[in-house]
């Protein structure tokens, strides 16, 4: 048997009588009657277990709880258990790893225990504050709805997110374990890696929003340190590609359908009808994040860490609002002269967490004019264009490969003098670097000429995430109407050059249907892509093809191999491709000789 709680949002309401709304905080004191042959968890250590008889004489142990912090109902919890643990001092705080008997004995827990300690002084150093609990408890549950929990000083964990077989050569398990575990951390001051990443949540704990509305700066800000977080245990995977590819890119295609909401939402239309458990949502943790990522951009990491401190000082124990990070960010932006902006702190992030959707920009390089306009989708017929939303937008731009100052687009069209370019096809520039920005790009027709010719003579003239990012909006752009198929195509004729999987996947995503077979009776169009995409996809398949035959240890720490491989080779057995399929009969042959063969 097996009991965890789960009160987020709102059913700590249903355990004990309480006024459960995140901006009532108060102490608990909490005691558990449980079965002896159990162990009892909650938020703060046992400080007493006793035994008692109940009228029919069978016996029962009490273990009570130190007094809690000062926090939300939904942060309180229970878990009852006949769990093994694991255990390290960070610091003087206890960390302890609880799942089943044989995983602990097994070794599973050994890497979310080896990384938890040094994630939580990361951030108790990253933002000047220490961890106000003596203990902290990391659960793994063989069935958890939420996937992970930030209860203060009792995280509770889906087994798969906490745990790392030592079999399970392929680190794509080990990075999301790092992600989850820091977010919840995160939460512990603001409250493990995305999994990890949980350690971050202390944000949500000691600053809890005042209410649901505002969730994304508890998640948001959390899935943002997720990613710092998870870069510091594991350097050795490229973080800024993954987070560009599994957050910031998949909201961006579902963050342009009428009817998605803002950010944060008024008050009172999360009050009413609006059911909360919507709001747990890609719009709160995915775009949250982005536009952290946005925003820490143009302040600088620096100042932002510096302004968080602050913030989750003024508000620790307490409970906030955005404008109340807006605040604290301004009174940081003022002291200082290096970083200007181009407004109030406030109107920048309002036109970004109060308005739905992002814009994309047109950009006409013989005037040098930057015009913004919401990016919607043109093909569709019942569209009213009653939208004139604008947004303050910072440019990170290069021209011919310099990184050139940021600029600010902050009405629906500017001239840029600095970005008109001259006669000669090496003079190109590339707009929204490293996609620091939360938003698309519409290039004019001579600026993508340049960087196609760019592209096919030096594709690394352009950094990777800039790449993805090119192909991934003219896909986008040509979904919506905004160009024309042939202008995208042009901009993947350089692909035998590309030798980065995550950049293959979003050029299969969008060029590859998703169920083969429907396109297979599509006679023309297949032997086009054939023809198109089996040469560029020669020299990438090989490198790899050479792994998988001699050595398919040495992808250990490739995280894009272990998640993008079998799309690649997927495609390339079903255009045709003789090796492919010759690699594939040849290690289902070893297979059948040796069920073992991994």
């Amino acid at each position: 048997m097996l009991i965890a709680s789960q009160l987020e949002p709102t059913y700590a309401r249903t355990v004990y009588p309480c006024f459960d709304e995140p901006a009532m905080k108060a102490t608990f004191n909490i005691r558990i009657v449980h079965d002896p042959s159990y162990v009892a968890l909650s938020n703060m250590p046992a400080i007493d277990v006793s035994e008692m008889k109940d009228e029919n004489g069978s016996l029962w142990t009490v273990t009570t709880f130190n007094t809690s912090l000062k926090m939300s109902t939904y942060l309180t919890a229970f878990v009852i258990c006949d769990f093994d643990y694991v255990t390290r001092t960070e610091r003087g705080n206890e960390i302890r790893i609880w799942a089943r008997k044989e995983a602990v004995k097994n070794g599973y827990v050994d890497y979310a225990l080896n990384i938890t300690g040094p994630i939580f002084s990361f951030l108790e150093d990253l933002l000047n504050i220490s961890y106000p609990l003596p203990k902290t408890d990391l659960v793994a549950l063989p069935d958890f709805g939420a996937g992970a929990m930030e209860n203060w000083g009792l995280m509770t964990f889906q087994e798969s997110s906490l745990m790392y077989l030592p079999s399970d050569k392929f680190t794509s398990r080990k990075a999301m374990i790092a992600i989850i575990v820091s977010h919840e951390l995160g939460h512990q001051a603001c409250e493990m890696l995305r999994h990890f990443f949980f350690l971050f949540k202390w944000f949500g704990n000691l600053v809890t929003m005042n209410w649901w509305n505002d969730l994304w700066l508890n998640e948001g800000l959390a899935s943002y340190f997720e990613y710092l977080g998870a870069a510091f245990v594991e350097p050795k995977l490229s973080l800024d590609k993954i987070f560009y590819d599994h957050v910031v890119q998949p909201v961006l295609r579902e963050d342009n359908e009428i009817g998605v909401r803002s950010l944060s939402e008024s008050e009172d239309k999360i009050k009413g009808s609006f059911s909360l458990m919507s709001l747990f949502d890609s719009i709160t943790y995915n775009k949250g994040a982005s536009i952290t990522w946005m925003l820490s951009g143009f302040l600088t990491e620096k100042l932002f860490i510096r302004a968080l401190t602050s913030y989750l000082k003024e508000f620790s124990f307490s409970n906030a609002n955005q404008d109340d990070l807006w605040t604290h960010i301004q009174m940081v932006v003022d002291a200082q002269d290096e970083v200007q902006l181009p407004a109030s702190v406030k109107q920048i992030m309002d036109s970004w967490t109060c308005q739905t959707g992002f814009p994309v920009l047109t950009l006409n390089l013989t005037t040098g004019t930057i015009s913004q306009e919401q990016f919607l989708n043109k093909k569709n017929e019942n569209r009213t264009d009653s939208y004139n939303n604008t947004w303050i937008i910072p440019i990170s731009w290069m021209r011919n490969g310099s990184s050139q100052p940021l600029m600010w687009l902050d009405k629906s069209s500017k001239v840029f003098p600095e970005m008109q370019v001259s006669e000669s096809e090496y003079d190109w520039i590339l707009l929204n670097v490293n996609l620091s920005g939360y938003y698309r790009v519409n290039y004019d027709q001579l600026n993508l000429k340049r960087l196609a010719h760019l592209l096919e003579n030096d594709p690394k003239a352009i950094p990777a995430v800039s790449r993805f990012q090119l192909i991934d909006d003219v896909f986008a752009l040509t979904q919506f109407g905004y160009i024309q198929i042939e202008t995208a195509l042009e901009l993947t004729k350089y692909l035998a050059r590309e030798d980065e999987l995550f950049i293959w996947n979003v050029v299969l995503l969008n060029l590859v249907p998703e169920n083969l077979e429907s396109t297979l009776k599509n006679y023309e169009v297949y032997p086009l892509l054939k023809k198109y995409l089996l040469k560029r996809m020669l020299p990438v398949y090989h490198y790899y093809a050479g792994f998988i035959r001699q050595n398919v240890n040495a992808l250990e720490d490739d995280y894009f191999a272990q998640v993008y491989l079998e799309k690649l080779f997927t495609t390339a057995c079903w255009l045709g491709l003789e090796d492919c399929l010759n690699l594939s009969s040849e290690l289902y042959a070893k297979w059948m000789d040796n069920p073992e063969h991994k």
